[in-house]
């Protein structure tokens, strides 16, 4: 049965293909990387690894295509599951993640549960959660992010002057470093650092946090889906670098703007049933 917006199915099937993606202390993970190939092995699936990760780890041939996996297995924090829920946009492959980072919200499994975990989920024990992109446009050019689109100042320690417009009506002009348009996926990273709301996965919405604002009135905002929000340089000697889950991808000039609205695709997070949003914030964020 296929998901929808926001739900949680189980994967019917038991894996049989899984890519694999790791984050860059190559040194580090390397046995972690041997443990999920032991696993693999057992439950008779094939995992695959990309060129990329085949040089990282000093793995023999040139690679395999990534196309047609059912799963695919993270190990390393929310930086690496950022990395692969953006590379398997648009796909049915749900991404699921074994914590070797140090946070990792993102992800289901603890570093010492990797056999057990993973054996459930090569079992087909995986549920999907469909969450939220956002879709940037400047000048005609369009990006898509699965964590968050950030506009902030050129120039380390100089302020900017934002307009911003929700749906079309402006609410006025701020001085701040900058403005954070996170999705539910995305809110508990930069957005929450400068208090910005955490959002509960499934949530079809964006949160709006501006970073060091000069105002005792600056104040968080959460934006539904059909709520475009237009953040406007209007410093007259000072640039605004546009960053798309922490790539840069424009620069905006004095009077020009970026506008942010919820994408059409949506990222597929895959987690063991336990493993609900709730249990990850407690665990996380509240203990």
């Amino acid at each position: 049965m296929p998901s929808v917006p926001g739900s949680s199915a189980q994967s019917p099937e038991p894996v049989r293909r899984a890519a694999v993606v790791t984050h860059g202390q190559t040194a580090t993970i390397a046995p972690a990387l041997e443990r999920l190939e032991r696993v693999a092995q057992a439950c008779g699936v094939e995992l695959v690894l990309s060129p990329e990760e085949q040089e990282k780890h000093g793995r023999p041939g040139a690679g395999a295509a990534i196309e047609g996996v059912d799963l695919a297995v993270v190990l390393g924090g929310d930086g690496t599951m950022l990395r692969a829920l953006q590379r398997f946009l648009g796909t049915p492959v749900p991404v699921i993640g074994v914590n070797f980072g140090s946070v990792g919200f993102l992800t289901s499994i603890e570093a010492d549960e990797l056999e057990t975990g993973l054996e459930r989920a090569f079992a087909g024990e995986v549920q999907r959660m469909e969450l939220a992109t956002l879709e940037a446009d400047v000048r005609g050019v369009l990006r898509t992010a699965v964590n968050d689109i950030v506009a902030h100042s050129t120039s380390l320690g100089r302020m900017v002057e934002l307009d911003w417009v929700v749906g079309g009506e402006g609410l006025g002009r701020l001085r701040c470093d900058g403005v954070i348009c996170a999705t539910p996926s995305g809110s508990t990273g930069y957005n929450l650092s400068n208090g910005g709301p955490v959002m509960v996965w499934g949530l079809d919405a964006m949160a709006v946090t501006f970073i060091a604002a000069h105002s005792l009135h600056a104040r968080p905002l959460v934006v539904p889906r059909s709520r475009d929000v237009s953040i406007v340089n209007r410093t007259p000697d000072v640039g605004v670098s546009v960053l798309a889950d922490g790539h840069l991808i424009a620069e905006l000039e004095p009077d020009e703007q970026v506008t942010v609205r919820l994408g059409q695709e949506r990222s597929l997070l895959g987690t063991l049933p336990e493993a609900t949003f709730f249990t990850r914030y407690r665990e996380t964020f509240a203990s």
